[in-house]
């Protein structure tokens, strides 16, 4: 049925949204595809859902083809489940918690873990039943604390998301492999880059897990690669650790004055003053000699509140992505956890911290243990701070540094932490060559659960010879309304979107630009042709407005192909043009349907 401008849903606008940041969100708002609704969240318009259901159907392909079957869960969801996988206090203030009216605890469901492994445990108890690939095409719910950029940060999204289900490791190897295949199709299909990159578990869990990133400027992810084929989420990056160092001969640490020096490039210039260093062994102290501590406050699940110091060298920053990816593995409790940089009240409750003189070593354990209140202080470490390296760094009074303290020597550590900046020009985890850095957006992870979720609600099958084993499993998620947006980004200009032909809400836009009656006649009855020859079509058929605006509408929209029927008529010709490439031509009116067709096929 040919969508007519006059009486579509549709109303475009010619000013930017004032809240949107990035074009994919002010395009979508302006074309008429989506309206906010509240702050992250939208309502769907029907070009909109036009394009979103492509988008879905692309996926539902690729996933029938590894032989996935879909099923549909509710949004709402009851507590139980997820408190079973503790999952309902490690989400923390990122679940929409909600109770009925009977009191019982509810939520809007984030990800579907929990009801997947307990359909599959309701129907499922043999290895025969097994391999096994279930997905949905479902609303999630996420308390953003700041939605933002439209539809790629918001409190409501869709996302298709799929589960594996097998009796073995080798299995699960292999669903997950027949994912990842899926996941290039499906992105191959939408016209999409996408770079799969080593990304951390986090709270989901697992062994192996890899992004699918959209490279862009405005992504919030940043991922390495070099030109030797590594790619990395930087979360997942390892770094290349140095050799131990021989400390047999080293001499003994030594506290010097330093006043002055809260920060290293003070304390670096002092250094240089008090206590220079000799060519012979390596010339001017720099950042890179001095070993900064940092002191993190971490908001557990639970709400408790817990001070973490990293030690570091100084010319390196903390990247608190990277710690909050890595930190779980050294805190009480698993989950959703806030990380910044400690405050004043934090600092308080550690009275011997002395600000911009803390070190590791010496005194500091003594020191806060003895301290009224004062508890010892998790203390981790980069990779670079190996055993017999030393460095400068705070003596714990003001004004005053050591000198030469030996890592493994004269201080120890709690753990060594992922935590720093990855810069452009470090090495390569597996030696293929110096990386360099990029920033892009998540359009799909997948995940090796393992036995996580199953071993929690005890999903076990009988296998092979009679004795129950508990079940492996794969998560892998896409984001529909993402995909979305991303392929806004992707594909506009100047004027507007500029849709794949897969995905477009149309295949051809007409448009009749004139005020005479055959124009109109002509316009109407090409329209019906190209239908008629199985093509989508949007028909501008809105008698009294400008071609200026008829025009503009149609480049906003972003329709593939143009078709204006216009003045041109008299000359028994109309106007076709390609709205990526801006070309036009002027085609017989009796062969324009034959020449749009074959555009459409070609492409």
């Amino acid at each position: 049925m040919v969508l007519r401008l006059s009486q579509l849903f549709l109303r475009t606008l010619r000013e930017d949204p004032v809240d949107a940041e990035v074009a994919s969100h002010k395009l979508l708002v302006r074309a008429g595809y989506i309206r906010r609704a509240a702050p992250g969240i939208y309502t769907w318009l029907p070009l909109g859902l036009s394009v979103l259901r492509k988008v879905e159907e692309i996926i539902r392909q690729e996933m029938t083809a590894i032989g996935a079957q879909e099923v549909h869960f509710p949004a709402l969801l009851p507590r139980e489940p997820y408190e079973a996988t503790n999952r309902w206090t490690e989400y923390g203030e990122g679940l929409f918690r909600l109770q009925d009216r009977k009191g019982a605890d509810y939520l809007l469901a984030p990800t579907h873990e929990e009801m997947f492994t307990l359909l599959v445990k309701d129907l499922y108890s043999s290895y025969k039943d097994l391999p096994l690939s279930l997905y949905q095409i479902q609303n999630k719910y996420r308390d953003e604390a700041r939605p933002r950029a439209g539809l790629l940060r918001g409190r409501e999204f869709i996302m298709k998301d799929s589960y594996s289900f097998d009796v073995d490791d080798a299995g699960l190897d292999a669903s997950y492999a027949a994912h990842r295949a899926a996941y290039l199709k499906i992105f191959e299909r939408l016209g999409l880059e996408v770079v799969p990159v080593a990304a951390t578990a986090g709270a989901m869990g697992g062994s192996r897990s890899e992004e699918f990133l959209f490279p862009t400027e405005i992504g919030e992810d940043t991922f390495v690669r070099s030109a030797g084929g590594y790619a990395a989420n930087v979360e997942a990056v390892t770094t290349v650790v140095p050799d131990p160092v021989d400390f047999t001969n080293a001499p003994a640490a030594e506290v010097l004055d330093t006043p002055d020096t809260p920060t290293i490039e003070t304390l670096v210039a002092a250094s240089n003053q008090i206590a220079p260093r000799a060519e012979a062994d390596g010339g001017a102290w720099t950042a890179a000699d001095t070993l900064k501590n940092v002191v993190l406050a971490v908001t557990l699940p639970t709400g408790e509140r817990q001070l973490v110091v990293i030690g570091l060298p100084g010319d390196r920053a903390v990247d608190l992505k990277r710690v909050e990816a890595n930190i779980g593995a050294f805190l009480p409790m698993a989950g959703e956890i806030g990380l910044e940089q400690a405050g004043e009240e934090d600092l308080k409750k550690q009275p011997l911290i002395v600000k911009g003189y803390l070190g590791p070593g010496l005194s500091l354990d003594q020191a806060l243990l003895g301290a009224e209140s004062a508890t010892k202080l998790l203390y981790l470490v980069d990779p670079r701070v190996v055993s017999g390296t030393a460095w400068i760094t705070g003596a714990n009074e003001a004004g005053k540094h050591v000198f030469g303290l030996v890592a493994g020597r004269d201080f120890g550590w709690d753990g060594v932490i992922e935590c720093t900046e990855v810069r452009a020009g470090d090495p390569s985890p597996d030696g293929s060559g110096p990386l360099e850095t990029a920033r892009g957006i998540e359009m799909g992870h997948i995940f090796q659960l393992g036995r996580k979720y199953a071993e929690a609600l005890d999903l076990k099958v009988l296998d092979q010879n009679g004795k129950q084993v508990v079940v492996t499993m794969g998560s892998y998620g896409v984001g529909v309304t993402r995909a979305v947006a991303a392929l806004a980004e992707a594909n506009h200009d100047d004027r507007g979107l500029v849709w794949p032909r897969t995905v477009a809400p149309a295949d051809v836009h007409v448009v009749a630009v004139g005020r005479g009656e055959e124009i109109f006649q002509a316009a109407e009855k090409l329209s019906a042709d190209l239908e008629a020859a199985g093509l989508s079509v949007i028909y501008d058929d809105r008698p009294k407005v400008s071609p200026g605006v008829k025009f503009g509408d149609a480049e906003l929209v972003g329709v593939p192909t143009i078709l204006a029927v216009g003045r041109g008529l008299v000359d028994g010709v109309v106007e076709i043009k390609d709205r990526r490439s801006g070309e036009a031509e002027n085609i017989e009116v009796d062969k324009a349907v034959d020449y749009v067709v074959n555009a459409v096929r070609n492409q």
